[in-house]
């Protein structure tokens, strides 16, 4: 089973093609699950409303937070 989960991982590795998408993801979700759980604390909104304000700002973020990996990467290879 280990040789398995060894080979699923190698291979989401090579689909994804580096850290900087893998990055972007794993922050996004974890910032949907923030902004959601902040959004209904602080505001006492309903959930379902949280969930529509902390999916659309994050998935923002996270194409900003990709781009901005994707510069600053460039500049450390020159």
């Amino acid at each position: 089973m280990n040789e398995f989960r060894v080979g699923i991982f190698n291979l989401l590795r090579k689909i994804i093609g580096g850290s900087s998408v893998l990055l972007a993801v794993i922050y996004t979700l974890g910032h949907i699950i923030i902004a959601m759980t902040c959004n209904y604390l602080i505001t006492g909104a309903r959930l379902d409303l949280a969930a529509v304000d902390a999916l659309i700002e994050p998935i923002i973020n996270g194409f900003w937070f990709y781009a901005l990996h994707k510069i600053w990467k460039g500049f450390q290879n020159e």
